[in-house]
């Protein structure tokens, strides 16, 4: 990695360290310690997902005329102003008005380092670079969300005033390293907002994108959007898995994603990308019923939790698969300069999933316990067949990149003939 790719890997792990240092402390913050109530608190966390389904949009249009660093600098401040004023904040309002800059910035970080990193790497390394993210992602949330609840003390406003105010400090801190990082120079599409909105057009008309993006949904739908909200509650009402055992099963997710990320990543590599989410679905359609059977099995209580662990390990590995293959895939099919449009317009599906998940599943997994296996066991499965009906809309090196490095290497070293785009 060169420098400014270490950099960007630091920013990427701070980011996520934030994240996981305050979000999961949010409701008790709202609710108990300000005393505003379940209502206010649950507006807060839908507040989250409105800020980024808003500024998502404009952000790819943004990273697409000033680039990705300019970008990322304004949405850390933003964060970070976010997160001094919701330690702050006393009154309903301004809590609400908080989470909105905080959730914003929060947002706008994700499409602009993943532009950076595609600007800074190589169609040969991007594989990796993404691999590396994710592992590094899930280490900052993991690390973020154990230290954070060691400070906090639902007893005392000012721990938690303390954890927001950390949190701005180590935003701005971002600031200053990613002020230091040197982009290499990386086309731009400049011009008026109808060439902007021409983007968006020419982004709707590539066939393989929206495909993408149709899978992408599906996706965060049936995996990231159950995590918290529908599997978590049908382990405790079906399965009667304590919360102790919930915890060891999202530690379990953790483990296999940070054990597995580079093992699996020669094995990803080698493989046609539509092949490897093709395979996804089927591990974690596995995991589904693995689930099924915690709540459904009437086993003992033992084999139950066992399976209910299993099933977030499982979740853990498909993700470790997906890392390295879905997010270079949205950089290959994006046309040059427009990377920062594509890679804005696939974290505002991801946001989309992330908001309507939890609600369709959260009721589902508490009291519809068979409906909700067998819905996530079909979409498992629907992961399946539309990552083959994507894999006919891409070139061959789209598909599996390693194809263009082999013909280098057939041709003797010169460089291969070039596969016409499927834009």
């Amino acid at each position: 990695m060169g420098a400014a790719m270490r950099r960007i890997h630091v920013g990427n792990a701070l980011s996520a360290f934030g994240l996981g240092f305050t979000v999961p402390y949010l409701y008790v913050y709202v609710a108990q310690v300000r005393d505003l109530g379940a209502v206010t608190a649950g507006l807060v966390l839908a507040v989250f997902a409105v800020a980024a389904l808003v500024v998502l949009p404009f952000a790819g249009r943004a990273i697409v005329r000033r680039g990705p660093l300019p970008v990322l600098l304004a949405a850390l401040v933003t964060a970070a102003v976010g997160a001094l004023s919701l330690g702050l904040a006393s009154s309903a309002t301004t809590v609400l008005l908080s989470a909105a800059a905080l959730g914003a910035g929060q947002a706008v970080m994700q499409p602009a380092l993943a532009t950076m990193i595609v600007d800074c790497s190589t169609a040969e390394t991007r594989s990796r670079a993404f691999a590396m993210q994710f592992f590094l992602a899930n280490l900052g949330l993991g690390i973020g969300g154990l230290i954070g609840g060691h400070l906090v003390d639902a007893s005392r406003a000012g721990s938690f005033t303390l954890l927001f105010a950390i949190e701005a400090v180590m935003f701005l801190l971002l600031v200053v390293i990613m002020s230091t990082v040197r982009m290499p120079h990386a086309p731009k599409i400049e011009g008026s907002a109808p060439q902007a909105e021409g983007s968006w057009k020419q982004l709707l008309g590539n066939r393989a994108m929206v495909q993408l993006c149709v899978v992408g949904f599906v996706l965060f739908f049936a995996c990231y959007g159950q995590f918290e909200s529908g599997l978590s509650a049908y382990g405790v009402e079906a399965a009667g898995i304590s919360t102790s055992a919930l915890g060891t099963a999202l530690a379990a997710n953790t483990a296999m994603i940070v054990v597995a990320q580079f093992a699996v990543l020669k094995f990803v590599e080698r493989r046609k990308r539509s092949r490897v989410i093709a395979a996804v679905g089927l591990i974690w359609a596995v995991a589904w019923l693995a689930a099924g059977y915690a709540g459904l099995g009437h086993g003992s209580r033992t084999m139950a939790t066992a399976a209910f662990i299993s099933t977030y390990a499982l979740f853990g590995l498909g993700e470790a698969m997906l890392s390295p293959t879905v997010a270079p895939l949205v950089a290959d099919l994006a046309p040059t300069g427009l990377a920062g449009q594509y890679n804005s317009a696939f974290a505002l599906v991801k946001q989309l999933a992330l908001a309507i998940g939890p609600a369709v599943g959260g009721p589902m997994g508490a009291s519809l316990h068979t409906p909700y296996i067998v819905t996530f066991l079909l979409f498992s499965l629907g992961i399946t067949f539309l990552a083959v009906r994507l894999g006919r809309q891409l070139t061959p090196v789209q598909n599996q990149p390693s194809l263009a490095k082999s013909r280098v290497v057939a041709q003797g070293g010169a460089p291969a003939e070039p596969l016409p785009a499927n834009v």
